[in-house]
């Protein structure tokens, strides 16, 4: 199921590897697709909507489901 969070703080290449190794620690075949100027996350993963977030959380960002 594909999910689409807004994320704040997320600026660079750095930022984009921290969000997808902590959403791929809590599901590992996640597809993770971030986008940088929206400043939004998707996410396509069997996994809960509030594991995905606390994941992103656990990064140190600011997350918002849509």
């Amino acid at each position: 199921m594909k999910q689409v969070f807004d994320v704040k703080g997320i600026t660079c290449g750095h930022c984009v590897r921290a969000v997808t190794e902590a959403l791929k620690d809590v599901d590992p075949i996640a597809v993770v697709e971030v986008d940088l100027n929206a400043g939004t996350v998707s996410v396509d993963s069997e996994r809960p909507v509030d594991t995905l977030a606390a994941a992103i959380r656990e990064a140190g960002y600011e997350v918002a489901s849509r």
